[in-house]
């Protein structure tokens, strides 16, 4: 190939093509159980979190529900990932090798949410939410039927390999997922560009300014124990059973299971498999969608 800017140009529109279309198709899970907030500075304070006003007969007058001061913050973090290409290859006509590599790029950054949402998930034990308390504890305050304030729990006693309960039907979901930047593809492949002057190579990468935080912890639950019928039937009930202020029931409804890769086959026994071992109806079928996270394993 000659080396001219027309030429680096419909190069770059081919790498980038490349990294696009494998950005496009690849699969991700984090959206499922992430809330996508779009940030306009360094970090953005969540102080409406915690928050569920519900509708009340109307008698009197209003009752004015203020939002609570929490000083919940998420800050993004800058992410990058860049590979050279040498000049040599361009000029040779082999640049189409690296074609894949590129797809490659487009993959792992369509993926990357994910490593940083499950990683977090994973963490759950100790990244604090917006009470002031681990994500998954067993002492949040919460209320109960006659609207006092009591300690409930989201976090299911056990020492096996942990599984996850959601509810993903709100429109605040458990999880968010902060976008400062978008994955943008860039490139630095002018012949006056200080690395292809100096170590004659073409750069391109991708850039991005992004953060996952934790959101409702009510609509989560992590449980250690053994994934059978009993266990997943108090995880259900536990969530459902959430109260906010005044006692009101929460109306949370558990529809999302997501599960290590050790876990699948008893989590597709537990709600996928239309009956049990017996032969007899499984009453959990279908009681929620199963999703197997790799991060998780």
């Amino acid at each position: 190939m000659i080396i001219n800017l027309s030429n680096l140009n419909d190069l770059f529109v081919a790498f980038h093509a490349a990294f696009k279309a494998a950005f496009s198709e690849a699969p991700a899970h984090f959206m499922r159980i992430a809330m996508k907030t779009n940030s306009s500075t360094e970090e953005e304070i969540y102080a409406w979190l915690g928050q569920f006003p519900a509708m009340r007969e109307w008698l009197g007058d209003r009752h004015i529900k203020g939002l609570q001061a929490h000083d919940f913050k998420i800050k993004n973090r800058k992410f990058e990932s860049t590979v050279a290409v040498p000049r040599d290859k361009i000029e040779d006509d082999r640049y189409g090798v690296f074609a894949p590599m590129f797809s490659e790029m487009g993959r792992l950054a369509k993926q990357h949410p994910d490593e940083l949402i499950f990683s977090l998930l994973a963490d759950g034990e100790n990244a604090l939410a917006y009470d002031g308390q681990p994500f998954f504890d067993t002492d949040h305050v919460s209320w109960d039927a006659a609207g006092k304030e009591a300690a409930v729990s989201n976090l299911q006693a056990g020492a096996l390999e942990p599984w996850y309960l959601f509810d993903t039907s709100k429109v605040v979901k458990p999880l968010i997922w902060q976008e400062r930047v978008p994955y943008e593809f860039r490139a630095l492949n002018k012949p006056e560009d200080e690395n292809v002057f100096m170590r004659d190579e073409h750069l391109y990468g991708v850039r991005a300014r992004v953060n996952a935080g934790v959101g409702l912890w009510q609509l989560a639950l992590k449980s250690k124990g053994d994934l059978t019928d009993a266990n997943y039937e108090a995880a259900r009930a536990a969530m459902m059973a959430l109260r906010g202020d005044g006692g009101r029931l929460l109306g949370i409804m558990p529809n999302l299971l997501i599960v290590p890769p050790a876990l699948e086959a008893k989590a597709r026994k537990l709600i996928v498999a239309a009956t049990g071992d017996a032969g007899a109806s499984n009453v959990w079928a279908n009681s929620a969608e199963l999703i197997v996270v790799p991060q998780l394993g």
